[in-house]
């Protein structure tokens, strides 16, 4: 609002109108029917003492020994239509001390963005982008890794999935359905033993360039993705 000074200034003082309003709390908030304090995700949150989180475990065949990834998040506005669940530290942890040094600052810049709050999400695929010179590798399931790295963005992205912050990929049933029946027709008219879901893909499968998994196979002189449906053919 603009005030539009009409005589002339012999002083004046700065006033914190902060100090002025009286303080709201949830009660007098829901009493008073006024809108309570949203609390956002910022540096000046100041940690709990406890906090909620999930440990995944990571087995590449780079490392000898699997890493372990922590997340831990934080609940913000607890038990209000505005409660959230935010990340808010990360901990990788191995017996395997040959990458002590970037791992550490990979985490302590990690949780940096965390805890500065805003959209964190940008991560994932920042994470998932990183190549390994010496060539990736290809987990359990024939899923393709470029990297140790991408692999922890995509541990990043299930986690930011399973609390809401990113949406997820999942087929629905009517496709799930018929990528299985292709499947199945497939390794039948190659004579292929069955391989039980996770377990990987028929034998000779190549790399899917939409899900980046060795699902590929030539079915009716297209090249169809087992995995996730993609196929030249349409």
């Amino acid at each position: 609002m603009t005030v539009k000074i009409t005589q002339r200034i012999k002083g004046f003082k700065v006033v914190d109108e902060t100090l002025e309003r009286p303080a709201v709390t949830p009660d007098s908030a829901v009493n008073s029917g006024s809108k309570a304090t949203v609390v956002e995700m910022d540096e000046s949150l100041q940690r709990p003492e406890t906090l909620i989180g999930m440990t995944y475990k990571i087995k590449s065949p780079l490392f000898e020994h699997a890493l372990y990834v922590t997340i831990n998040d934080v609940v913000l506005n607890a038990g209000t239509p505005h409660e959230q669940r935010r990340p808010f530290e990360i901990f990788i942890n191995s017996k395997n001390m040959d990458h002590f040094q970037w791992i550490v600052a990979l985490t302590r810049i990690m949780s940096a963005v965390f805890r500065k709050g805003g959209d964190c999400t940008f991560l994932v695929e920042e994470l998932k982008a990183v190549f390994d010179p010496r060539g990736g590798y290809l987990k359990k399931g024939g899923v393709y890794m470029p990297s140790i790295v991408a692999e922890i963005g995509g541990v990043l992205e299930r986690h930011l999935i399973a609390i809401g912050m990113l949406e997820g990929h999942a087929l629905d049933e009517t496709q799930l359905k018929y990528l299985a029946e292709k499947r199945a027709a497939y390794e039948a008219s190659q004579g292929a033993v069955a391989v039980e879901p996770g377990e990987g893909f028929p034998a000779g499968a190549q790399l899917c360039t939409k899900c980046s998994t060795q699902a590929v196979v030539q079915m009716d002189g297209c090249a169809t993705c087992l995995n996730c449906g993609n196929s030249k053919c349409g």
